[in-house]
């Protein structure tokens, strides 16, 4: 049997579909590298991912983003993160030869290793045996996101949406509420002090890559400053789970009812939304115009924030 690079390089007349483009010469390519051993000082950014707390800190210390399986690595390869290297197994090393052609022209190295010797570096049985670090950008200033997002439509030509998350500590809520305003072209994610952080590894894979393309802030001092939506032309809307009793606050509207809602000094709307559990806090939901609850069947008690997102911005975009 060839070696694997042998075989890859005879595939790779032949890209699929959805391969990357390659990058235009820019430099010299990324060094191309066959590992034997889990303990090799080079795949320090790889070892232990199933150590959570581990990660948690040295993704603070080390200012990486790991992002694993072949989809999320090829929206890395689209997006304005810098790529710093790939790990893949030799199994998966023909099947994936487009994304590691493109990580190397774009400089980044390349290391290849049996199947086991990446499960036991990473710590686990790697999906489809694919996965890169990347570097963690610096934060954005909320309102220079709002600006921008401003100036977007959302998916169908729908007003500018932006999503704003409290207290949503689950990284794969996260990650899947991420994925939903990508496919409905919401403009930004502005997420309060306490949310997780969407560019921890597992965030970053349930969003399948999407998270690297969404622009997302931390908006502080909270609940205050919601007013930087309202200056940036955005109305607020509150999600909340079921109707407040009558006569405790302002009437609920229906998600499809808050296009029609828009005022044309703030055309754009801005979706606020808390976890499953606990909701949002009652400061939020003070600071909102309008206080919204999607239908729900009898004895359904709420939605998961994450697919409670989609419904609105699915509305919100003209569905």
């Amino acid at each position: 049997m060839a070696p694997w690079h042998a075989t890859a390089a005879c595939r790779r007349g032949r890209p699929g579909a959805d391969a990357v483009p390659t990058a235009g010469p820019a430099g010299p390519p990324g060094e191309l590298v066959e590992v034997d051993d889990p303990a090799d000082p080079r795949l320090a950014d790889y070892r232990d991912l199933d150590d959570a707390a581990l990660r948690r800190r040295r993704g603070a210390d080390d200012d990486v983003v790991v992002v694993e399986g072949r989809v999320a690595v090829r929206q890395l390869l689209t997006s304005p993160f810098e790529i710093r290297s790939l790990l893949v197994d030799d199994h998966q090393a023909v099947a994936v030869a487009d994304l590691v052609d493109a990580a190397r022209s774009r400089g980044a190295r390349v290391f290849v290793g049996s199947r086991p010797v990446v499960a036991a570096t990473v710590g686990f049985a790697l999906h489809r045996g694919v996965v890169a670090v990347a570097g963690r950008p610096d934060p954005v200033d909320a309102g220079r996101l709002l600006t921008r997002a401003g100036r977007r439509p959302s998916a169908g030509g729908g007003p500018p949406v932006v999503a704003v998350v409290e207290g949503v500590n689950d990284h794969e809520n996260l990650g899947a509420l991420f994925r939903n305003a990508a496919a409905f072209g919401v403009a930004a994610v502005l997420l309060d002090p306490t949310c997780a952080d969407p560019l921890y590894r597992r965030a970053v894979r349930v969003s399948v890559g999407h998270v690297l393309h969404v622009p997302f802030a931390r908006l502080s001092p909270w609940p205050d400053a919601l007013h930087e939506l309202r200056d940036a032309g955005f109305a607020v809307a509150a999600l909340v789970p079921r109707p407040p009793p009558p006569g405790a606050g302002r009437p609920p509207v229906g998600p499809g009812e808050l296009a029609a809602l828009l005022d044309p000094a703030r055309p754009g709307m801005a979706v606020v939304l808390g976890a499953e559990g606990p909701g949002l806090s009652a400061a939020a939901i003070a600071a909102a115009d309008h206080v919204v609850t999607i239908p729900m069947a009898p004895g359904v008690d709420s939605l998961n924030v994450a697919t409670a997102a989609a419904v609105t911005f699915h509305r919100l975009a003209g569905g």
